[in-house]
């Protein structure tokens, strides 16, 4: 059960931090798992790319597709509306954080 919260919490975390990238510069799914890994995040493409559907389906993120020696690679970019999502939570995680942080 525990397990269980912890991975829900987790999924808006690894949301904020996906927006934060896509922010910077548009990145592929396999560079994010690397990504979320040096953070800590045990993410498979199983979970990522659900993750980055539904947040393109949101409106947070556009997706393009590029060919890479042969290959079709999709990548992600922040829209205006995962911008302003992205500013929400930059603001309400900084007020938890505040709140929470150990004295």
């Amino acid at each position: 059960m525990q397990r269980r919260i912890i991975r829900k919490l987790f999924l808006g975390f690894i949301q904020i931090h996906i927006l934060h990238h896509a922010k910077k510069e548009p990145f592929f799914g396999a560079w994010m798992i690397e990504e979320l890994k040096d953070h800590g995040y045990q993410t498979s493409a199983g979970t990522l790319y659900p993750i980055l559907h539904s947040m393109e389906k949101g409106g947070l993120l556009e997706k393009e597709e590029r060919l890479i020696e042969g290959k079709i690679r999709k990548y992600y970019r922040i829209t205006e509306t995962g911008n302003e999502v992205l500013e929400e939570a930059r603001e309400k995680a900084y007020e938890l954080f505040k709140e929470i942080k150990k004295e």
